[in-house]
């Protein structure tokens, strides 16, 4: 081979190596794209019902999966490398107003600690570890808030039930970090939405419509129902289907629970099956302290 043929052979092969080079940029950047959760725009999208049976998963206290605890950034991670999910989360307060997830007041039931959370500082509960869903303690520390939300951005919802954090220190920390336009805040009344919508209009709210006084006193806040998701009980049933069917009317998902209910039957088999039942019924979002079985039967029910 002469040297020009040399010449011609490399540059065709140059050309052939950077046209590779950029379609595997072009379908990383697709990938990243196609995220519900890229920014605020894709994440209403996402949460607004749009009729089309489409169902999120959320896991109830970040989710309790085998072998992880609940409410911890380690739980987190397992469930999102295994399918899409949403997490409702349970800030509460150290000693020293340091903002933990932890959803019971006390430490027992879910780390190697003992007495009230509120008792110690941050510091203090260093040494602490959580406990997995079957009560062995594991190598994990009790997450801040703050760096739970840092980390989501981009990669879920974390959805902030209201424990003992003061509301101001709640909406403090959201400005402070600038999430307003990714986190989702449980409230239990029209007051409170309303209190977060005027510092935050663009803030995603999960709202109780479980009867129709508690439907009526969000209807009255003034806040949009694009905002919002709405927990309506544990089921979709003859009692709330005329709620539901209103909220629909105004672009709002319904959440149903299952934690409460079928997560604490025994049998793998048995929750399926009652799984299975729930989806049946059309909710929009299904809370679940075990939100991979809950997946693993939406899957089974598409087939």
């Amino acid at each position: 081979m002469n040297e020009k043929k040399r010449q011609n052979v490399f540059l065709r092969l140059m050309c052939a190596g950077l046209l590779l080079t950029s379609l595997n940029v072009t379908a990383q950047s697709d990938a990243k794209i196609s995220s519900p959760f890229r920014n605020h725009a894709s994440i209403s999208e996402y949460i607004a019902y749009k009729a089309d049976g489409s169902i999120i998963v959320s896991g109830h206290r970040g989710g309790r999966e085998k072998g992880y605890p609940e409410n911890s950034q380690e739980g987190f991670k397992n469930i999102i490398g295994r399918m899409t999910a949403i997490f409702e989360i349970d800030p509460r307060l150290t000693k020293d107003s340091v903002i933990v997830l932890m959803h019971d007041a006390t430490l027992d039931r879910t780390t190697s600690g003992k007495g009230k959370l509120v008792d110690y500082t941050w510091n203090e509960l260093q040494h602490i570890r959580l406990k997995d869903s079957e009560g062995n303690v594991t190598p994990y520390k009790i997450p801040t808030l703050e760096e739970v939300i840092l980390w989501s951005k981009g990669k879920t919802i974390v959805n902030l039930d209201k424990k003992d954090v003061p509301m101001e220190q709640i909406a403090d920390l959201i400005r402070k970090l600038d999430a307003a336009d990714y986190v989702m805040l449980t409230v239990h009344t029209g007051a409170q939405a309303r209190y977060y919508y005027d510092r935050f209009p663009e803030i995603l709210l999960s709202v109780f419509a479980r009867n129709w006084k508690e439907y009526e006193d969000i209807a009255i806040s003034g806040v949009p129902w694009k905002n919002m998701i709405a927990y309506v009980g544990p089921s979709i049933n003859d009692e709330n289907r005329k709620i539901v069917d209103l909220l629909h009317s105004h672009g709002v998902r319904c959440m149903i629970s299952v934690a409460p209910t079928h997560d604490k039957l025994a049998s793998a088999a048995d929750r399926h099956s009652k799984y299975l039942m729930e989806i049946a019924t059309h909710p929009d979002i299904i809370e679940s302290d075990i939100p991979t079985e809950v997946n693993d039967a939406l899957k089974a029910q598409a087939k």
